[in-house]
């Protein structure tokens, strides 16, 4: 992966969508320094989870700095698959050819991934909201533990729908400082996340010899009526039995944390956030709107499966708490064996089977 062209296609395709009328950064940020101070209090007390980091920090970002921080992320999410897939392909050098002459084709290879992955992430720039970054290292510790906020998508969204600027902008601290209350709040749950990453992105280097395997799975599951393509997206099809057990097991944790980041969101928003109602309907129906090359886009990225995290999270956590209130769903948090598996996150009742009743209250 040539991570220079990936960022600068990338960057290209972002700018290639117009700034919102006004938009102005100075107000965003001081707007989103408040409003992610007062989330965290609102989060905390919804949940019981408390980040032992210290507070936030928020950081509005445009367009391209978002690119940045994205790259920089799969750099350090990505490189062990990456240089298994390296070690695999490496080609036999010509007799008389020296060896610190470069491989042009793999050059060539290379600048063509990053081409993909930047016009990729030049879309998904253009969408999103807010994110929070969980892949801390000791390098670079300034910029990571960080919630980002896309300020153009943010003011756009606003001016689009004619929300109330800062309910608007609580309401999506709220569902960021959820996932940071999440990864921070719960201390296994960031380095079990990433061990699942790294299982699951052992499908990157497949060997070729399995695409026939993936070509008749893929046929079966058409037969069936199923599609391959609905849970995981395109990676799903060369993956082991094994690798595609982990993907299972990162969906299903992410429907868990992104329903659960809905649900909060909604629920500590209540008081605060008087439009909370109105703006989960609107990016419901935002998430359903794109169509066409898109839409192939997002389904193939596996993008198609994630907007369905949300609903099949909140439902399920809808039906726990329903079942036996926050003390049965908390148990979620007490280890990576309480982590409902993504057959689960669609039968709560299941779960709950397993996991057993909620404790009855003393007295």
């Amino acid at each position: 992966m040539d991570w220079v062209v990936a960022e600068r296609v990338a960057r290209w395709a972002a700018r290639r969508k117009p700034l919102p009328t006004g938009y102005g950064a100075a107000e965003l940020r001081s707007d989103f320094d408040e409003l992610t101070a007062q989330a965290e209090v609102l989060v905390a007390e919804a949940t019981g989870l408390h980040p032992p980091s210290g507070p936030a920090r928020a950081r509005v970002a445009d367009r391209g700095d978002w690119v940045a921080v994205n790259v920089a992320s799969m750099q350090r999410l990505l490189a062990p698959a990456l240089d298994k897939l390296s070690e695999r392909r490496l080609h036999a050098r010509p007799e008389g050819v020296p060896d610190w002459f470069p491989r042009p084709l793999s050059m060539a290879g290379r600048s063509v991934a990053g081409a993909q992955l930047g016009l990729v992430l030049g879309f998904m720039s253009t969408r999103v909201l807010g994110q929070y970054d969980l892949l801390l290292t000791e390098e670079a510790a300034d910029d990571q533990d960080i919630v980002y906020y896309v300020g153009p998508n943010v003011v756009e969204m606003e001016q689009r729908y004619g929300f109330e600027a800062r309910e608007f902008r609580l309401w999506l601290a709220l569902h960021e400082v959820t996932h940071r209350c999440q990864f921070t709040g719960v201390p296994w749950l960031r380095d079990h996340f990433v061990g699942l990453v790294d299982q699951a992105l052992e499908a990157v280097a497949a060997d070729p010899r399995r695409i026939l395997e993936a070509i008749r799975r893929t046929a079966d599951g058409v037969r069936s009526g199923l599609s391959p393509l609905d849970d995981v997206g395109l990676i799903g099809l060369v993956a082991t039995p094994e690798q595609l057990e982990a993907l299972q097991r990162v969906q299903a944790l992410m429907s868990l944390l992104e329903g659960h980041g809905d649900v909060t969101m909604d629920r500590a928003g209540a008081g605060a956030v008087p439009g909370a109602e109105r703006f989960s309907q609107v990016l419901r129906e935002r998430r359903q709107q794109v169509k066409g090359p898109a839409k192939l886009l997002q389904r193939l990225l596996g993008l198609e499966a994630k907007l369905r995290q949300y609903a099949e999270g909140e439902r399920f956590v809808a039906a726990v708490e329903s079942a036996g209130g926050s003390a049965l769903f908390n148990r979620v948090w007490s280890g990576p064996g309480s982590l409902p598996s993504l057959a689960e996150i669609r039968s709560p009742g299941d779960w709950i089977a397993r996991v057993g009743p909620a404790p009855a209250l003393a007295g």
